[in-house]
């Protein structure tokens, strides 16, 4: 699956996006932010705080609790303010 990082959480893990494949036992967005968080330095300090990271799922935007099985794309930002 494509995984997209914007905002501090991209400039933090250093890319924009990448494919990748979790293993078996991720299957929310919260299991995806926790194995990536095991990914290396970068990633440990982009999900450090995984309460503020906001996610979506080919373009809808899902609660941590939400299934990935399926998702062609994956994408996490920082909560956004109007402005």
């Amino acid at each position: 699956m494509k995984v997209k990082y914007f905002a501090w959480v991209r400039e933090r893990i250093g890319i924009a996006e990448e494919t990748v494949e979790p293993p078996a036992g991720v299957r929310t967005v919260d299991d995806l932010i926790g194995w990536l968080s095991t990914r290396g330095e970068t990633y440990a300090y982009a999900f450090e705080k995984p309460k503020v990271i906001r996610a979506a799922i080919d373009h809808t935007h899902v609660k941590p609790d939400a299934m990935i099985s399926g998702a062609r794309e994956i994408a996490f930002f920082p909560p956004m303010t109007g402005g």
